[in-house]
């Protein structure tokens, strides 16, 4: 069944819906690729999810405005990297500083397809561009995985109610809340 917005219903505000989607926590990936010049291009995204088994599908969801998504669809690939926690330094140099200054100082790894893996992650999937759908302002890039691999058994890097964190970090503070070990020695 297919719902639509009617004309009676109420208007959703921006930053209530930013808000509230806050408090769903989603994983810190970096989403790479390269340009022409075979210069790295990388953003950040906080949706990407496997899609298929049969084939291999993943996808992440980009701003339409975005100068590395328009890289990645004239490359016809990108490579998803999942940081780990201690990766925070990275995400946001990637996430806001200058695309032409994203790369410098930081150690990455050619995949078979040419994308960059970056040092230090959690697990990597290279892809070639599948599918890219427009939806809003955003636009759903669909990826066939052609390599993946695990590189470390560090914990990934999060994002939760406009913050970073990690796996570990952040189920052991609500472990502790839970069981109420936070209380001892106050």
């Amino acid at each position: 069944m297919t719902h639509s917005r009617t004309a009676d219903a109420p208007a959703v505000d921006g930053r209530r819906f930013r808000d509230v989607l806050g408090n769903f926590p989603t994983s810190v990936v970096a989403i790479t690729t390269t340009d022409a010049g075979r210069r790295p291009q990388g953003m950040i995204v906080g949706t990407f999810t496997s899609v298929s088994l049969d084939p291999p599908l993943v996808s992440f969801l980009a701003d339409s405005s975005s100068t590395t998504l328009r890289t990645i669809r004239a490359a016809g690939r990108f490579c998803a990297n999942a940081l780990a926690g201690d990766q925070e330094r990275l995400s946001r140099k990637l996430a806001t500083g200058p695309a032409a200054r994203r790369f410098e100082d930081t150690a990455w790894q050619p995949s078979s397809l040419g994308s960059p893996v970056l040092d230090g992650v959690v697990a990597w999937v290279d892809c070639t561009v599948e599918q890219v759908v427009e939806i809003g302002d955003h636009q759903l890039v669909v990826g066939r995985v052609n390599d993946l691999r695990v590189e470390s058994l560090k914990s990934p890097l999060l994002f939760f109610r406009g913050g970073y964190g990690d796996y570990l970090s952040s189920a052991a503070v609500l472990l502790d809340r839970l069981v109420g070990w936070d209380e001892i020695g106050r």
